[in-house]
């Protein structure tokens, strides 16, 4: 008689308990005090068929929303954005096009869900409308959608942390500074990624952009804030949950990202993309296991190289015969730079790059 496979246990990870009961006894002291959910919407994306939207129900302070809230959060201390309580098991009624369907917020208040479009929407800015249904107020907000068509043959994925933002995040204790403690509107820019971002954009005016981080969704309004202020290319987050999962203590960063990546190259196969990440945490690697799969999709990648001292600050040990180049797919170049204006100089040799 064979002996059966072991399931792996079902039950969640004590820190998901915990985290759960606590935001169920605030969650009750709120809505004690006249707080009641909202939904707070990211940008989605999708082909004329089919989209991905992206949305989170919260609990906020009775009294209509802020107009520009994006702007009010990026003159907030870091920590702030870390202070919500989520409306888990919230039913939401999605409408994209002409397709309507009731998607439930999970254990943390996100919904993210994939719908079709039943007629095809236009390539181009969109948007899908949300509506609370658990509350005598419906209120439907609009979520906005980047619908590309198989037109759309230049992309850009791009990390933020320290790649689009100066944020030291390889160095820890700096990081959790930045993080926690700074005002989020004296964040800089990585000198010269901006007008690198503009020049692609100017050299390819149908291309997408997609910002890739490990960040926490509690930090978009302000990342989108500080990409309008610093003029960046407009394009959806891909942001992770902060905190713990049913299985652990924390996400696992480098998994988000290779997931993010292999559903938007699956999604846009039409899509050749230019990677642009740091070599002080994983890009390096993520990016290279990317082009191994898919190499026919990558046109180059482009990696800001960090000084020394911050990679000995990350656990990594600065080699100086080692290239971040090797890859075992020669046909899509690899190129480094200290900033911007050093990129796009390489850039400017891989054919098709920005050249239009």
């Amino acid at each position: 008689m064979a002996t059966p496979t072991p399931h792996p246990s079902q039950r969640p990870h004590l820190a998901a308990v915990v985290e759960d009961h606590f935001y169920a006894a605030a969650g009750w002291a709120l809505a004690r005090a006249g707080w009641r959910p909202r939904i707070e919407t990211y940008t989605g994306y999708g082909t004329p068929d089919q989209v991905r939207v992206l949305a989170r129900v919260l609990l906020a302070r009775p009294g209509p929303a802020a107009p520009n809230r994006d702007a009010l959060r990026a003159g907030r201390r870091g920590f702030r954005h870390f202070l919500t309580v989520p409306a888990p098991h919230r039913r939401v009624r999605l409408q994209v096009g002409d397709h309507t369907s009731v998607a439930t917020s999970d254990r943390a208040g996100y919904v993210d869900v994939e719908l079709p479009t039943d007629a095809p929407l236009p390539a181009g800015w969109r948007s899908a409308v949300l509506t609370y249904l658990d509350g005598p107020d419906p209120c439907p907000t609009d979520a906005a959608l980047l619908i590309l068509d198989g037109h759309t043959r230049f992309g850009v994925i791009s990390d933020i942390d320290d790649t689009t933002m100066v944020t030291a995040v390889p160095r820890p204790l700096l990081a959790a500074w930045n993080t926690f403690v700074r005002h989020s509107s004296s964040r800089r820019a990585v000198p010269g990624m901006p007008e690198l971002y503009r020049e692609l954009h100017q050299a390819h005016p149908d291309a997408c952009f997609f910002y890739l981080s490990t960040g926490a969704w509690n930090t978009a309004g302000t990342l989108r804030a500080f990409l309008s202020r610093h003029a960046y290319p407009s394009g959806p987050l891909l942001l992770t949950d902060w905190g713990p999962t049913l299985t652990g203590w924390f996400r696992r960063g480098p998994a988000h990202k290779k997931a993010s990546l292999e559903l938007l190259m699956s999604w846009f196969p039409h899509v050749r993309w230019v990677l642009f990440g740091d070599n002080g945490q994983h890009d390096v690697q993520i990016y290279q296991e990317a082009v191994r799969r898919r190499p026919d999709q990558v046109r180059a990648v482009a990696i800001r190289r960090l000084t020394g001292g911050q990679q000995v600050l990350a656990g990594n040990v600065p080699d100086p015969d080692a290239e971040v180049e090797g890859s075992d797919v020669p046909q899509v170049p690899t190129v480094t730079g200290r900033d911007g204006a050093e990129l796009g100089r390489h850039l400017a040799a891989v054919p098709g790059v920005l050249d239009g």
